[in-house]
């Protein structure tokens, strides 16, 4: 269940690369790199702060094989999935879903406490994508006023309550990433958002 989810989460995270690095007309290289460093490079974060290296995907090469052919995929298939925006929006808020409670199992298994877990799940969510973005020349979505990380940590949160219940572990790793995904969703339909510091103009 727990490398399902970490596969699922590379195919979501990948695709959004691949999707960013097609709006700004990248080459096949730009497009592959920009699809590597989404997927893996909040793992690739979470591994090193955490001691654990050779990092996972330098073990496992399932991981590479996964990233190439989901860029391939959606570079030949980009016309049926190239409501950029929509689709773009979508497969991050997955990939972030999918890896929160990824990095949170990792954190567990490290014997680390509930907050650094959830803190490992958030980082492993969000800094793929902090990478794509600075790599594409954009403000990464995590600082600005979306709820983006705050979406990690909730359902970072939910994953630590809903572990007490006597229920199967596959179960709360999907309600933990519902919840991080369902918030996500909510946010930005209904236009919520953190508190502004600066005045609008």
């Amino acid at each position: 269940m727990f490398y399902t989810i970490d596969i699922l989460g590379t195919i979501a995270f990948a695709i959004s690369g691949v999707l960013v690095a097609l709006s700004k007309k990248m080459d096949p290289f730009g497009i592959l790199i920009i699809a590597f460093v989404t997927a893996v490079g909040g793992g690739t974060l979470r591994d090193i702060l955490i001691g654990e290296t050779p990092v996972s995907w330098m073990q496992n090469l399932t991981y590479t094989y996964v990233i190439i052919v989901s860029a391939i995929f959606t570079v030949i298939f980009r016309s049926k999935i190239d409501y950029l925006r929509r689709s773009l929006f979508l497969f991050d808020t997955i990939g972030i879903g999918l890896y929160t409670v990824v990095g949170i199992e990792i954190g567990i298994s490290a014997g680390l406490s509930p907050v650094i877990c959830i803190a490992l799940g958030t980082i492993s969510a969000c800094f793929g994508g902090v990478i794509r973005d600075i790599l594409c020349n954009e403000i990464p979505v995590i600082f600005r006023k979306e709820i983006y990380a705050t979406a990690c940590i909730l359902g970072g949160v939910t994953y630590f309550l809903v572990r007490k219940l006597p229920i199967d572990n596959g179960l709360v790793f999907l309600i933990a990433g519902a919840v991080v995904i369902t918030v996500r969703l909510l946010a930005v339909r209904f236009k919520i958002s953190l508190p502004s510091l600066y005045k609008e103009k």
